[in-house]
């Protein structure tokens, strides 16, 4: 019942210019999701939620050509929420069935990755996560029960900030929007005015 956001949140994304033109100035181009095995929270298209800055590092640190940052203005819909510990439980039965049924096939689980960046401790590459999450939405599929329009996680990533500390410093909120509808547009960020 509470699962439903009427709540418009800014996400921001990264890519090359001429993509970023498309999707602001022509509304109705196509919705491409990701469909990455690795993809931290499943098949969808992702913002960064509230960060413009996080969005252009992660341009800068992918080496995207002529990268431009928009903005979108997301209604999550019936969301998927990673903070909300209902949610978790669903992705916890995911997993569990998941992985009995992978073992009655004879067949092994993906596995979460570090990747080859700066820290052995970050799960970069999220196989097991994304497989999890997609099995969770196919089953909800399957069984005609309501289906996920996103899903939202938070990550603490990085560096340690400073000695003993428990913020990262790449922690960042990441949505993943699989109902399209969910975006109500999108639009190039302004660029703050200060106020004499």
């Amino acid at each position: 019942m509470y699962k439903s956001s009427q709540n418009i949140v800014f996400g921001f994304h990264a890519a090359s210019e001429n993509i970023t033109k498309k999707l602001v100035e022509n509304g109705d181009c196509e919705f491409k999701p990701s469909k990455n095995t690795y993809d931290w929270l499943g098949s969808g298209m992702y913002f960064w939620e509230n960060s413009v800055h996080r969005a252009e590092k992660f341009a800068r640190d992918r080496k995207i050509e002529n990268p431009v940052v928009i903005g979108a203005a997301i209604q999550l819909g019936y969301c998927l929420d990673l903070t909300d510990s209902e949610s978790l439980s669903y992705l916890n039965a995911s997993y569990q069935t998941l992985k009995a049924t992978a073992k009655a096939a004879g067949a092994a689980l993906p596995k979460n990755k570090p990747g080859n960046r700066e820290s052995e401790m970050d799960l970069l590459l999220r196989e097991l996560d994304c497989a999890v999450i997609n099995f969770l939405h196919s089953q909800r599929k399957d069984k005609d029960e309501k289906v996920f329009d996103s899903v939202r996680g938070v990550f603490w990533e990085g560096k340690a900030l400073y000695p003993g500390a428990g913020f990262k410093e790449k922690n960042h909120i990441q949505i993943c929007i699989i109902n399209p509808n969910c975006i109500k547009g999108f639009f190039y960020p302004r660029q703050k005015v200060e106020i004499a």
